[in-house]
């Protein structure tokens, strides 16, 4: 009834179908293997003895410690959203540069860095910044789209820095140190803050009266009292940072452990700000259980969904798809990177870092590609998925805080300059590895195959050895 050849295009098909149908992802993957499984058995194209992996797959991922690290982020990143730390941070830096023409957008890109290494998440760092900066660049006559678009990106910046979640997936997805995928990560990282500033520079130079500074009556004297409030922000956070990516890069501890420390700082940082309650851990709890809850259910249902793509020669006609694209490596690279923007149309990052990287992996080895260079380069596209429609989450969440007065045209609108920022570092990445590979360990290295063991003879050894 129907050929080899035939059965992965169509399981693969048949996957965008139910997601464009709108069904949830995590079932949708699982029937539509099932389902294909079934059939490969019906018309002898599908081994049966393929699905007794499955339950050692599923137990695999409920045991996986790596993936403990998820709730622990998730955790210190709720918990520090609502104990008020954006906000000292943002009031003090905003009248550090409140004085320039788009010192408020720079300040916002700025906090937005740094709450982005102390929280992970990206809803987080959108919220904060657009319930504190919003109403301040609405107030001093920003323009409305430049307000929401550099709001959203800020938030956005969250998904890159370490310790990002989408990291720790992907690295569990390459097989890859979380450790490395962070190091990796912050050539990246500072690239794209660097981008988003020379924007915001170049638009106060050419267009001032888009992003005006604060008028003199509201903004406070330079002294010591307002580099204290700063400085009351900023150094807890930037121990709480060492406390978690530090320790992992100098190797005390794995990534769960240090996620584990971190919600502990979390809930210190509160406690310090006299915010810690427990209605705030309550809230933050339930954040949390729901965000992990999904990831697992999203994760065992494209396991079900990749072991029986695997079992119909799916991983070959993906090798043989893509192994033969023209221009080698970058080939390979420009036209991954395309295929996940489109489908970051439709799909977000936990869905498209578990169903899409198992099967590009493979084809990214073959070619020679570093995989962290890979994974790195896959999460810059990545944040791309927060900022367009219509599945943007950033843009959700500013569209959710922001006064009725800002149309949702206007959000969708702002968005497009940074948008095209982020593929503008997509693009980088491609055509300088080292922007990646130039942060990683790159010590000297043993080669087994140099390796020689010389076990002497029994009649050389000493008499008391021998027996």
């Amino acid at each position: 009834m129907f050929s080899h050849g035939v059965m992965p295009p169509l399981m693969f098909a048949g996957m965008i179908a139910f997601m464009l149908i709108g069904f949830p992802v995590a079932f949708s993957l699982a029937a539509v293997g099932l389902f294909f499984g079934l059939l490969g058995i019906f018309t002898q194209h599908f081994e049966w003895s393929f699905l007794q992996a499955l339950p050692l797959r599923v137990f695999g991922i409920i045991g996986n410690d790596l993936l403990l690290a998820i709730p622990f982020f998730t955790l210190m990143g709720a918990i520090l959203e609502r104990c008020g730390l954006a906000e000292d941070i943002l009031e003090g830096t905003g009248q550090l540069f409140g004085s320039l023409p788009g010192g408020l957008a720079v300040a916002v890109i700025l906090v937005g860095a740094v709450l982005g290494a102390i929280t992970g998440t990206v809803a987080a760092s959108v919220i904060a910044m657009g319930v504190i900066s919003l109403p301040i660049m609405m107030r001093y006559g920003y323009d409305q789209k430049l307000a929401t678009g550099v709001i959203a990106a800020s938030g956005t910046i969250t998904q890159l820095i370490p310790p990002s979640l989408v990291l720790v997936v992907l690295a569990d997805q390459l097989g890859k140190s979380v450790g490395d995928m962070y190091a990796g990560a912050i050539g990246p990282s500072l690239l794209q803050v660097t981008i988003f500033l020379l924007y915001i520079a170049g638009v106060a130079i050419m267009r001032p009266h888009l992003m005006p500074p604060i008028p003199q009556s509201a903004r406070e004297p330079m002294g010591w009292k307002l580099i204290s409030r700063i400085l009351w922000g900023m150094i807890p956070s930037l121990a709480l940072i060492f406390l978690v990516l530090g320790t992992i890069f100098i190797g005390l501890a794995t990534p769960t452990e240090a996620g584990a420390l971190g919600a502990v700082g979390a809930m210190g940082l509160a406690a310090m700000h006299r915010r810690l309650t427990w209605d705030l851990v309550k809230q933050a709890m339930a954040s949390t259980s729901t965000l992990t809850a999904m990831v697992i259910f999203i994760l065992i249902g494209s396991t079900v969904f990749t072991l029986i793509f695997q079992g119909l020669n799916g991983g070959r006609w993906i090798e043989h798809m893509l192994a033969g694209l023209p221009g080698g490596q970058i080939g390979f690279l420009i036209f991954v990177n395309i295929f996940i923007f489109i489908l970051a149309f439709f799909l977000d990052f936990f869905e498209i870092a578990f169903i899409v990287i198992p099967l590009l992996a493979p084809v990214a080895v073959k070619l020679g590609i570093d995989l962290i260079w890979f994974g790195v380069l896959i999460c810059v596209n990545m944040q791309t998925s927060f900022m367009h429609p219509p599945f943007g989450f950033a843009l959700f969440y500013l569209r959710g805080i922001a006064p009725p007065e800002i149309k949702s045209r206007d959000i969708y609108l702002g968005a497009i300059p940074w948008v095209i920022m982020q593929l503008i570092l997509v693009a980088i990445v491609i055509f300088w590895p080292e922007s990646v590979t130039s942060w990683l360990d790159n010590g000297p290295k043993v080669d087994p195959s140099t390796i020689q063991i010389d076990v002497p003879a029994i009649s050389d050894l000493p008499t008391e050895l021998k027996f």
